[in-house]
């Protein structure tokens, strides 16, 4: 983890200063190429124009930007130098379009051939200091990840004959995966612990080992006791919140599409990573940021207006706080207008029906419009939902839910969100059945997530909210 974040911070760094230097050499082109406008100005005099010190100040920072949509900052460890090569070149193209639309296109000479090369060049000049940068990093930690010099530490979860094949076969590899095991976790109970050079562990000390020892990095062999044994126990580490790596014989356990961790290695597959892309979860994620603060602006005089009616209406707070389970399934308090009688539950967890009594009459309205979820854009400002993910569920159904779909645990990869395609496709759930319906759609949409797919399921719910069919 240290390592990890001491290497985001050398990315990070290293991209501003390069791009500084990218953009001052820039200007040392742009002095010799345009003559016509800059004379024989030095590059001390040319510097001392407001403009020119703003965009040094101001274009990095652009570019940082666009380097962290681009989902660069959030896989440090393993990067792939081929993808890292075209997520550049792309990354600093888009970025000198931007600066030619917002600054360089006030600037064009009477030759057109010199605008042409000093776009090229801001592009090479930008593309090549920052890359270089990189592949250097890049390259030096990869070097010491297949020297075996740095590692993350790793438990196995088998029997600790299998997991012992493993490791040799792991240990035995020329350029090592970066796994560096410290211990096998035994998940059958009625094993006695076969002797082992490394720690053999009982599958119920797992947490306390992981806290223990800073473990990163989970690898599961197959249950001997089967199929849904295996499934049990992907449940029950999955909560851990690490990169759980399986064999592709296990694929089949699995509905959503494996990201593979290593093509030169040993094929293991990382089942707590979605699809999509790194570049789309960051910028999902600045859209969250940016859309709730302006919602949350916005809407303040609707809060008023809805807080006064639910003080109006009956007794009771205006806001209702109740834990549901979120990513990587920890816990959180989603916040919602309160809708129902106080003390609604007071006899356990009770999903709402159709002509349900403990619903009052502004609650009524405010599902009907959703406008009882509105309080939720604070939930997805300091990054406990998305506006657009699976919907929370509390812990009393989830457990009855995995009993029937063990595979719901795979929507704790994501954010859950304030709508969801199964919000739009089925709407609410008056019971367990009903939420195993709905999880279709939400196991669809991790596959498929992406912006558009987000924007057109906003767009269905606005159209729910609008025409009232929230109920």
């Amino acid at each position: 983890m240290f390592l990890s974040k001491k290497l985001k911070a050398i990315y990070v760094a290293g991209d501003y200063v390069m791009t500084n230097i990218a953009w001052l050499l820039f200007n040392v082109v742009r002095l010799s190429l345009d003559d016509i406008n800059t004379g024989n100005a030095s590059l001390f005099q040319f510097y001392q124009l407001k403009f020119v010190w703003i965009g040094q100040i101001a274009f990095p920072l652009l570019m940082m930007f666009l380097y962290y949509e681009s989902g660069y900052y959030r896989t440090i460890l393993g990067k792939s130098r081929v993808n890292e090569l075209f997520q550049t070149l792309f990354t600093t193209l888009v970025g000198t379009i931007v600066i030619f639309l917002i600054a360089l296109i006030n600037d064009v000479t009477h030759r057109r051939s010199i605008d042409y090369e000093m776009i090229g060049a801001l592009w090479i000049l930008m593309f090549g200091c920052v890359y270089l940068f990189r592949l250097c990093v890049t390259t030096i930690t990869a070097g010491n990840i297949h020297k075996r010099k740095w590692g993350f530490d790793t438990l196995i979860v088998g029997t600790p004959e299998s997991a012992s094949k493993l490791k040799d076969k792991l240990d035995s590899m020329t350029r090592s995966m970066g796994f560096r095991i410290v211990g096998f976790v035994n998940p059958c109970d009625d094993m006695k612990a076969a002797e082992s050079t490394l720690p053999v562990y009982q599958l119920d000390q797992i947490e306390n080992i992981v806290k223990q020892h800073d473990i990163s990095r989970l690898i599961v062999i197959p249950h001997r006791s089967g199929q849904q044994s295996t499934i049990d126990l992907l449940n029950a580490l999955i909560t851990l919140g690490l990169p759980i790596y399986v064999t592709p014989l296990m694929q089949h356990l699995i509905t959503s599409r494996p990201r593979f961790f290593n093509v030169a290695g040993e094929p293991l597959i990382n089942i707590t990573e979605t699809s999509a892309s790194d570049s789309t979860l960051s910028i999902k994620r600045t859209l969250d940021i940016i859309v709730s603060v302006l919602a949350i602006v916005v809407c303040i005089p609707l809060f008023i207006v809805i807080a006064i009616a639910i003080k109006c209406d009956s007794k009771g707070p205006v806001l209702y706080f109740q834990e549901r389970i979120g990513y990587l399934k920890k816990p959180f308090k989603i916040i919602k207008f309160r809708t129902m009688t106080v003390n609604a539950e007071a006899h356990g967890p009770t999903l709402s029906s159709q002509g349900d009594n403990r619903i009052t009459k502004v609650g009524h309205f405010l599902r009907k419009y959703r406008l009882d979820e509105l309080p939720q854009f604070w939930n997805v400002l300091v990054g406990e939902m998305s506006l657009v993910g699976p919907r929370p569920e509390r812990e009393f159904y989830i457990k009855q839910i995995i009993k029937q779909a063990p595979y719901y645990s795979l929507l704790h990869q994501i954010r859950p969100g304030i709508t969801s395609w199964g919000m739009v496709k089925y709407g609410y759930a008056t019971d367990v059945e009903g939420m195993i319906e709905r999880l279709k759609y939400d196991i669809i949409y991790m596959e498929n997530i992406s912006v558009i797919v987000d924007l057109k399921i906003l767009i269905y719910t606005v159209n729910t909210v609008i025409t009232g069919k929230g109920v």
